[in-house]
């Protein structure tokens, strides 16, 4: 398993909204609810496909509305994402540290993206995830337990827009992506192969995208 490195710990204190994430393997599908409300119907429910792209599928509540997806690839680094119509990509920005970027709507105040950036940090069980805005001010943690049956993790968003529904659509897609990319890398050999040949940064890729648009 490649290292991780987080750049920013998140303060609990500020935390104003928190997700608890279920899997069930016998249907490889994920149930995602309000932790302060156990009982309540799913916020969302994420498909998980082993064998098709997009490997990941995020639809509103237990509705057919798709919001977004994943896809994952056997040699490249990042991660492609849709949320709401709109594709981007997850872009590593290290080789062999957990560090990826993603442009977000979410905080944007001009309709232009802005830069989040994910961290990772891990032990025998926890596996932290960060995502922190340009200020390097977290806005989210996605905590997952690596030998969860069940309680896969939780989902924590912190700041002044910790209740906006923009975000945690977008952090929802993005962490769960992450996440399964992650877990691809760290298991496979070809994504291993991939990292040595990986071109790691977010400006080159940004600048292309913004052609593209």
């Amino acid at each position: 398993m490649e290292q991780t490195t987080a750049t920013a710990e998140a303060p609990t204190a500020s935390t104003t909204a928190t997700l608890s994430v279920d899997f069930t393997w016998k249907k490889w599908k994920a149930l995602i609810t309000d932790a302060n409300k156990p009982d309540a119907k799913p916020l969302y429910t994420v498909d998980f496909q082993q064998f098709k792209n997009p490997r990941i599928i995020y639809r509103r509540g237990e509705s057919e509305e798709v919001i977004g997806t994943g896809t994952l690839h056997t040699f490249n680094i990042d991660a492609d994402y849709e949320l709401h119509g709109r594709r981007d990509t997850l872009v590593a920005q290290r080789r062999w540290h957990t560090v990826y970027s993603h442009r977000s709507l979410a905080l944007s105040d001009n309709e232009k993206p802005v830069r989040l950036t994910w961290t990772s940090d891990s032990d025998f069980k926890t596996w932290d995830f960060i995502c922190c805005d340009e200020q390097q001010m977290p806005v989210a943690r996605f905590s997952a337990n690596l030998w969860a049956m069940k309680k896969l993790g939780k989902i924590e968003f912190m700041g002044p827009m910790a209740d906006s529904e923009a975000l945690k659509d977008e952090i929802v897609v993005t962490g769960l992506t992450l996440l399964l990319c992650m877990t691809l890398r760290s298991s496979s050999i070809l994504s291993f192969f991939g990292a040595l040949f990986a071109s790691p940064g977010h400006d080159k890729k940004d600048a292309l995208k913004t052609q593209s648009e």
